[in-house]
Parts: structure tokens; sequence; C-alpha cells
């Protein structure tokens, strides 16, 4: 091998050693605030609810009137009209729900209202959205919520639906840490952005 070959590959270690170390690194501080947070904030003390299929809001509903403390976030859901008709027929004020448009796909439906949620001191919120969808919603929040110190206890919808496949799971979790290290989401780089559910 030669000096320059020998150069490279030692550099190649080098790196793919920093690399694993800081993601460790990363992870343990994300799990570490979650831990605590859960600890401090045992119950939750808000409702997010994930857009895109029309079974969450109802699903969001029944829980907000189970729970008539809570404010209820949803995010790019149901329109208006629709999303308002599902929480009265619960019963549940429409001063609880806060309808959010901002958010085009899973991450951005975290990265859009981590901000509020923390503006409104919540450290610990039910995180609603459909079976098929929360395995990678959990991924996303483990790292956009987590790193904000926001635990969350998941709900799940049933649907008919067939569970996502991995790939989409690390795409997300690579835009998570992009956010978290950029404050970009990289959704505006995408010439075909995914669908609402996807």
């Amino acid at each position: 091998m030669s000096k320059r070959g020998g150069l490279i590959q030692r550099w190649a270690v080098f790196s793919a050693i920093a690399l694993g170390t800081v993601s460790v690194t990363l992870t343990l501080f994300v799990k570490f605030r979650l831990i605590i947070t859960a600890y401090q904030t045992s119950k939750p003390q808000a409702i997010l609810v994930l857009g895109g299929a029309h079974e969450r809001e109802p699903a969001a509903a029944q829980l907000a009137a189970q729970n008539p403390q809570l404010n209820i976030w949803v995010s790019s859901g149901l329109l208006p009209p629709q999303a308002n008709e599902i929480f009265l027929t619960q019963n549940v004020s429409l001063t609880r729900v806060k309808l959010d448009y901002r958010a085009t796909d899973t991450v951005t439906n975290f990265t859009t209202l981590v901000n509020k949620l923390q503006a409104n001191d919540i450290r610990h919120i039910y995180l609603v959205t459909s079976d098929f969808h929360m395995q990678r919603s959990k991924a996303i929040a483990f790292w956009v919520l987590g790193s904000r110190g926001i635990a969350y206890t998941p709900v799940t919808v049933p649907s008919n639906q067939a569970p996502e496949p991995y790939h989409k799971i690390w795409r997300d979790v690579g835009r998570s840490l992009l956010w978290i290290v950029t404050g970009r989401t990289g959704s505006s780089l995408d010439p075909n952005p995914p669908s609402r559910s996807t």
C-alpha cells in the first residue's frame, strides 16, 4: 500500500470513529433529556395530532374529551370546518384547539410546532397518529422533541394500512438531525415532496 493510500485509510478510520462517537453522544444526550423530562413531567400537558389521515382528529377529540385540561395542536390536518365539527361533536371547546397548517410532511409536523410547545411551557405531549405512521413519527419525535426536552406518549389510531418502509424512517431521521444542526429540514430541496400522509 502506498503512503498516500495508508494516509487515506487512516483518515477514513478516524472519520468513522469520530462520526460514531458524535452519534452515540448525541443519542445518549437526547435519551437522557427525555428520561429526565418524563420523570419531572410524568403526565402529558397537551395533545399533538399529526394530520394526514381522516381518522386522527376523531381519535384526538375523544382523547381531549377525556382530558379536559389539555389543549390540542393539530398539525396540517383537516380543514377548519371539518376539524371544528369533530371537536365540537365531542364537546371540546374550540378555544382549546390550535389548528396549524405550516407543515408539509411528518418532519415539519414537529419542527413547525416545537417552538410553540416550548413557548407554552409544554414538556410532555400525547402524540396522536395512525398505527402505520407511528414508528416514523416516534423516530422524528425522539430527535426533534427530545432535543428540546419534550417527552411524548404515543396514542396509536388503528388503520387498515401496512407499516411504512424503513427507508422513510431513516430518511426522516436524517432530516431531523439536519434540522438540529442547521435549523433546516431539507424539505425545500425535494422536487417531489411527499404527500401529507407520508
